[in-house]
């Protein structure tokens, strides 16, 4: 009996280093991580693009301050890649916080017609109203028969609001500069310059 123990421990041995049982365990284990990781690398394709660090209006002469890099799966025909230079290119329209920045909004200095003009809201602005929203303008003036309202503008993009000081400097309401696309400028400085009351609405309210 005792001899039967002793054959049954000296069988039982702790595994060495060098077992090849062992060896060919690590070497699947290795193999196994290495292939998840080679997945992982293939199945991240995305790549850096320019998006908004904040609410950008039209006119906006783009500066790196102006723009952060996020790594998105688009095309880069759509939108505008880390490798291109746009670093004083013009924004053709608004782009909001953390949007993607479109290719198509970037141009030229030359090719921005629009013009940012100043327009003093006889009526308090809604909250919407903010730099890059879209808003109408309407002139509302007295005749004879009434009053009567005017739409001057359509789907303008603020570029700007600030509050209006008075002569004695005290607040004065509230001045939105809207960008005015080059052919229209004329009709909106014409109407504004009426003795109509001018209200800013947000587009589609």
């Amino acid at each position: 009996m005792a001899n039967t123990a002793g054959a049954v421990a000296g069988r039982v041995r702790r595994p060495s280093w060098r077992d090849p049982r062992l060896l060919f365990g690590i070497a699947l284990i290795a193999l196994a991580v290495a292939g998840v990781v080679m997945i992982v690398q293939r199945s991240d394709t995305t790549e850096p693009f320019y998006a908004a660090a904040r609410d950008l209006a039209p006119g906006t002469v783009v500066g790196d301050d102006d723009l952060v890099v996020v790594h998105v799966r688009v095309s880069a025909s759509e939108y505008v890649p880390q490798s291109n230079a746009v670093a004083g290119k013009v924004l053709a329209r608004s782009v909001g916080e953390g949007e993607l920045v479109p290719a198509s909004a970037l141009v030229d200095s030359q090719g921005y017609s629009a013009r940012s003009i100043a327009l003093e809201s006889a009526m308090p602005l809604a909250d919407e109203v903010s730099v890059g929203a879209l808003v109408d303008v309407w002139v509302t003036v007295q005749g004879d028969t009434g009053a009567h309202s005017t739409l001057v503008g359509s789907g303008l993009a603020v570029t700007d609001v600030r509050e209006a000081k008075s002569a004695l400097g005290s607040g004065g309401g509230q001045t939105v500069y809207v960008a005015v696309p080059l052919t229209d400028v004329a009709k909106v400085l014409d109407a504004v310059s009426s003795d109509g009351a001018v209200s800013i609405v947000a587009a589609g309210h």
